[in-house]
């Protein structure tokens, strides 16, 4: 883990790697061996000497062809996941929700093969049903529609509240760029500044992780953060691209109202 605070760059993370020496066996040929000529075969000879065929180069080749349709419990195809989520994807529930940027629809999450019922597992031919996951930052809601890919029906629809899981790709690099416009990520700019001797202008220059924060529960933090939880609250791994790692942990960033808290 890192143990500086913002403002100083984390100088290499030093992983230790333990690599296996492998001892590879070199067949010497006649001549290296003491044996002269193409005539000196023997256990040391090369392959061609002793009759054997010369081994064949490697051939890498392409992943199969990804069918339109999965059968069973097959994961869900790109085509799959795409019906699933334009499934989901009602136009009533577009309207009504907005997604971490603030506009139109939900924030998409995730897209999954879903569990069976008791009584389909060990069918010969279950339904294929996918999970699509949601945040609604309108009122901070999680919301999991299920999606029958056969029907093309939306069979059940579960709507929580409180619920936190980890944040999307699109959620760690938003949270960044809300960081780098507020005025708590100026020792964050100074940081990269100061490794690339370049201005932070974007969340393109970074490598970056998002993880949940709630309040009272990872930590109790100041008053700026009591509705992490209620509220869609992250916090930052934060990397130059290609370089250094810059500590952003102490930065609560609150994505329901693009605002930045500091703890401790």
């Amino acid at each position: 883990m890192i143990h500086r605070h913002l403002g100083k760059v984390v100088a290499g993370a030093a992983v230790a790697v333990t690599a296996a020496a492998v001892i590879i066996g070199v067949t010497l040929p006649g001549s290296a061996s003491g044996d002269e000529g193409p005539g000196g075969g023997g256990p040391q000879g090369s392959a061609a000497e002793q009759g054997q065929a010369a081994p064949r180069p490697g051939v890498v080749e392409s992943a199969p062809e990804q069918g339109k349709k999965g059968t069973g419990r097959d994961p869900l195809t790109d085509d799959e996941m795409k019906r699933a989520q334009s499934l989901a994807l009602s136009r009533d529930f577009r309207a009504g929700s907005e997604n971490v940027k603030g506009k139109k629809g939900p924030e998409h999450l995730s897209t999954d093969l879903a569990e069976l019922g008791p009584e389909e597992v060990g069918a010969a031919a279950p339904p294929r049903r996918a999970d699509v996951t949601y945040y609604d930052y309108k009122d901070n809601t999680y919301v999991t529609k299920t999606v029958d890919l056969g029907t093309g029906k939306v069979e059940h629809t579960d709507t929580q509240r409180g619920v936190q899981p980890p944040p999307a790709r699109g959620e760690a690099v938003e949270a960044a760029r809300v960081l780098i416009n507020d005025k708590l990520g100026a020792g964050l700019k100074k940081d990269f500044k100061d490794a690339t001797g370049r201005e932070l202008t974007g969340p393109g220059q970074l490598t970056v992780t998002g993880f949940v924060y709630r309040a009272g529960v990872d930590n109790a933090g100041p008053a700026a953060v009591k509705d992490c939880g209620e509220h869609r609250c992250v916090r930052l791994f934060t990397r130059v691209v290609n370089g250094p790692w810059i500590d952003t942990r102490q930065l609560v960033i609150d994505l329901s109202d693009h605002s930045v808290a500091r703890l401790g």
